[in-house]
């Protein structure tokens, strides 16, 4: 039986007086050069041709939305929720020791607990964005939570009805419960907005466009820079004023700038494009499960054309391309396969009977996409290191910077940040063109290749702290500043913290490779109606990595001690080994790249056919478009 999946241009669609075997028009580009086949793209395509529509539901015109017009706004929009969010998340844990005096461990889970939450809800608002609200409305949606949420915190740091009125004091039940409520409702509206924003300036770039699609690579690169210039208003000029003024002013600026990157996103609202949800994804991925469970005896064809697809060249997913068949997975390609009870002419069959191609094949994504996922959760254990064993190294080393003034040694995490705000621009604007030239590659390099890089620069930073560790215990040791095992605090010895520059500069340098490369693939390969709750997916490795750096602790910390040792990580540095913690991870994150690269040589970049949205103007063909050709 022949697939009901045909090309708008084949015989049996064009018209009589045609003939099919001549040979085809010049195109414009091949008459003219590639300004007039521009212009004639332009002409034919006054709408995008990836589905996109405005807010009210109707076709965008590609000359008048999207693009660079769009993104400001949303790039505004995500600097100054970073910086809300940096605001409130670097100082945390000084504000529940020193206003609720809580004690460094329960400050400190508290902390871990409320940042593990923020990274675990974006799976709760990329699924209302991909099968109810849309992208647009799930931000919009999020942030007013997120909003009512700050100025909560803000009344309970101000108000003294709402916080402990005495030094001494400790919060009472009614105190904490407001201050958790307001915490816990800026993770709810961190989980809305996160997966989403990313993906919605995406969606601001046509993927059909050539000249689009390459835009949209720079968008990811200067999205991420973005989020780092907030972070870098925060961990500085937000931090001295909490930490000198006080902390109604430190978290009521957060407030404010959250109220303007509200502002600044709905100012954009006439210039965005947006991809319709498409339904609930996970309803999805169960029905094809489902199929191809119930039809587990039923033998799947070699030719692909037996297994069922929409016959009107749509992929029957609201705003979603239509996928091409791929052989992996064969025992899902039962919930495609057509049986004889399939068959009930003028009756459209049940998703749960009878799947097509395209649904088919976005579980297959889903599935091809988890061991790329599970890679990156190593590397976020390593990114994990700067807000803990980073500063712990640090504040046993020289912090004076002159006779009066001393460098807070979580202050160094700056230079994490300095890196990626002067890397993002060398690598879009030299080291892309550069490698264009050479590869042919619209993104210079593959995605792939480029995660893999920041994977290799993440275990050099690992290899740096190790070597700054073993020269600071030999410097303990040369000077007498060993001291006893029971000594709760160890003596800084006489290196100067900023040795500890090149490591912090490396995790940025790969956060620019990785981070901002797992970004843009997450989207860019995920089925087109679930690319929120991919983001969202990809977010969750920062929550592991970080459970997973908790685990690897324990468990070295459990170990070393036995027999009466101080172990790796004691209270006393300098009569432990934290080099060996740095080795251990630089060992494991060497591991991890022989996973990784087996799990990028066996991935398969997304197909989609270009045409189920649209037709290319300019050729009037469909074609199949590797995700990573162009």
């Amino acid at each position: 039986m022949a697939s009901w999946h045909f090309d708008e241009n084949s015989a049996e669609t064009l018209p009589a007086a045609i003939d099919v075997s001549s040979d085809p028009p010049p195109s414009a580009h091949e008459a003219f050069g590639p300004a007039a086949e521009n212009q004639v793209q332009e002409e034919m395509a006054p709408n995008s041709l990836d589905g996109t529509v405005d807010i009210h539901g109707n076709p965008v015109l590609k000359s008048k939305t999207g693009g660079w017009k769009a993104c400001p706004f949303i790039l505004g929009n995500e600097c100054c929720e970073r910086l809300a969010y940096y605001g409130i998340g670097i100082n945390l844990v000084v504000y529940l020791q020193t206003k609720l005096h809580q004690g460094p461990a329960v400050a400190a889970n508290n902390v871990t607990n409320w940042s593990g939450t923020c990274y675990i809800a974006p799976l709760i608002g990329g699924f209302f964005a991909d099968a109810f609200l849309g992208r647009y409305w799930t931000i919009a949606s999020f942030s007013t939570i997120y909003f009512i949420g700050m100025l909560l915190l803000t009344l309970s740091a101000s108000l003294p009805s709402l916080r402990p009125k005495h030094a001494t004091d400790n919060a009472t039940s009614g105190e904490l419960a407001v201050f958790y409520l307001a915490l816990y409702l800026i993770a709810l509206g961190t989980g809305g907005i996160k997966p989403c924003v990313s993906s919605f300036g995406a969606d601001q770039f046509d993927d059909n466009d050539l000249k689009e699609k390459k835009r949209k690579t720079s968008f990811f690169n200067w999205f991420y820079f973005s989020i780092n210039i907030g972070a870098l208003i925060a961990s500085s000029v937000l931090v001295w004023i909490q930490t000198n003024i006080g902390w109604g002013w430190g978290f009521g600026i957060p407030t404010v700038a959250m109220g303007l990157a509200i502002g600044t996103f709905f100012f954009g609202t006439p210039l965005y494009r947006h991809q319709k949800p498409g339904g609930s994804p996970l309803t999805r991925i169960i029905q094809v499960l489902y199929a191809a469970i119930r039809k587990w005896r039923v033998p799947v064809g070699k030719d692909h054309a037996t297994l069922y697809e929409l016959q009107d060249n749509e992929s029957g997913i609201e705003g979603s391309r239509m996928l091409e068949h791929t052989p992996a997975f064969q025992f899902l390609d039962k919930a495609a396969t057509l049986t004889t009870s399939d068959k009930v002419k003028g009756v459209q069959p049940s998703p749960w009977q009878l799947c097509s191609i395209t649904q088919v094949e976005e579980v297959k994504i889903i599935i091809r996409l988890l061991p790329i996922w599970a890679s990156s959760i190593v590397f976020a254990t390593v990114y994990a290191q700067m807000s803990t064993l980073f500063v712990e190294q640090g504040t046993v080393m020289n912090v004076s910077m002159g006779p009066n003034f001393n460098i807070p040694a979580a202050s160094l995490s700056i230079f994490d940040t300095l890196s990626v705000i002067v890397c993002v621009p060398l690598y879009d604007r030299i080291l892309v063109p550069i490698v264009r030239r050479h590869t042919g590659n619209v993104r210079g390099f593959k995605q792939l290749h480029r995660m893999g890089i920041g994977l290799v620069i993440s275990t050099l930073s690992m290899v740096a702290a190790a070597i700054v560790e073993i020269e600071r215990l030999k410097s303990a040791k040369r000077h007498n500043l060993l001291g006893t095992n029971a000594q709760e605090v160890p003596l800084a010895v006489p290196i100067s913290i900023f040795w500890q520059i090149p490591q912090y500069f490396l995790i940025g340098a790969s956060e620019v490779f990785t981070f901002i490369g797992q970004l843009e693939f997450f989207y860019d390969q995920a089925p087109d109606a679930m690319r929120s709750l991919s983001s969202a997916l990809s977010l969750t490795t920062v929550a592991l990595g970080n459970y997973l750096s908790t685990v690897i602790v324990t468990i070295v910390t459990r170990v070393s001690t036995k027999n009466g040792k101080p172990g790796w990580i004691p209270n006393n540095l300098n009569r432990g080994h934290l080099d060996y913690f740095f080795w251990t991870l630089a060992v494991l994150s060497v591991l991890n790249i022989g996973f990784y690269l087996a799990c990028a040589n066996w991935y398969k970049y997304k197909k989609v056919n270009a045409s189920t949205i649209a037709p290319d103007p300019a050729t009037k063909t469909t074609a199949v478009v590797d995700s990573q050709q162009q």
